[in-house]
């Protein structure tokens, strides 16, 4: 039997090969800087704290930033049609109290889930999204508005009290353990490869890319933005309703409070992660970058012994610093679009 040899590294295999890795390479060029920052930060906090690198540490630091991660990707894809929700926090508010009351209803744990997701994708898809998508409102506005109202209903059907959700769903999806990783972090890379997939090979995934690039080519050339806009919001909304689902699990009560940063921190890691608020460039694996150097910056502080305030102050100029960066890669950009249309 005469054997087959390798094709050599120069032949089309080859070729084929070293294209796949340069455009693996290519893809990550929005993300570098921030990749290359975190790991500076994470080398350097491994050794000046001797508590940050043990596996411990690591587990609980992927464990707190799991609710801003999921709600990182879903905002990703808002940013990607140059829009932002800034109403988040206020939608995982309304949808934790909706989960609660329908446990306290009577209703079991998994179907009680299954509203509570569908009502948070309804929230983004037939309010935030009509809104912007159809009637052309400004983003800001709009979602400005949802967060404050949103806020009011919260406070109005939960009379500003907490609730104690008892029910084993929370706790599978905030607490439990699952070959050895805590459930918050398998629904972290679980979230990450469905979103990928999302925006790599599907259909909507490419029309997000075309309204943020050009709303009226998109439309021109058939995409019915008002749907994909539609569409985003209600993934935003679906990211934060699941975010809100972890954190009651974790601290096991459904709370009315509104977190005011988790809007901007998501922004934050959306537009570190190389995502361009003019929209069409970016991406949800510079997202997840973006959102692990939120974690082990803000994880090294507190191990440090750095004050929650200072923290604070930390992601504000950390947001500042993200639209900065933004603002500098768009420069070189839009000044070549000029120069190639003769401006």
């Amino acid at each position: 039997m005469n054997s087959v040899s390798a094709p050599p590294l120069d032949s089309t295999g080859g070729e084929v090969m070293h294209s796949a890795l340069q455009r693996g390479w290519g893809a990550t060029r929005h993300f570098r800087p921030v990749l290359g920052v975190t790991v500076v930060l994470f080398v350097v906090l491994a050794i000046t704290q001797s508590g940050f690198a043990t596996w411990t540490n690591m587990q609980n630091m992927l464990t707190a930033i799991s609710v801003l991660w999921v709600v990182s990707l879903g905002m990703t894809f808002v940013v990607l049609t140059a829009g932002a929700d800034l109403s988040v926090g206020a939608i995982a508010a309304l949808t934790g109290i909706l989960f609660a009351k329908l446990i306290d209803a009577g209703l079991s744990g998994w179907p009680a889930l299954a509203v509570t997701l569908l009502f948070g994708l309804a929230i983004g898809f037939l309010i935030n999204g009509p809104l912007i998508g159809r009637l052309g409102l400004s983003f800001f506005v709009v979602t400005l508005a949802s967060m404050i109202a949103f806020t009011g209903v919260v406070n109005l059907w939960s009379g500003t009290e907490s609730f104690i959700v008892e029910s084993s769903v929370p706790a599978a999806l905030g607490i439990d353990t699952y070959a050895g990783l805590p459930a918050p972090i398998w629904i972290m890379i679980g979230t990450l490869v469905v979103a990928i997939y999302v925006q790599q090979w599907t259909f909507f995934g490419r029309h997000v890319y075309a309204v943020g690039g050009s709303l009226t080519a998109a439309r021109l050339s058939g995409i019915r933005t008002s749907w994909t806009i539609m569409g985003v919001y209600g993934v935003t909304a679906l990211c934060a309703t699941l975010g809100s689902i972890i954190s009651i699990g974790r601290i096991g009560v459904a709370a009315p409070t509104v977190d005011v940063n988790l809007p901007l921190q998501a922004i934050a890691a959306v537009l570190l992660g190389g995502t361009s608020l003019s929209g069409g460039t970016g991406g949800v694996g510079g997202t997840a970058i973006g959102v692990l150097f939120i974690g082990v910056l803000q994880n090294g502080l507190s191990i440090a012994g750095v004050q929650s305030f200072w923290q604070q102050v930390v992601t504000g100029l950390i947001l500042v610093l993200a639209v900065l960066i933004d603002q500098v890669g768009l420069r070189p950009r839009t000044i070549r679009a000029k120069l190639g249309a003769g401006g």
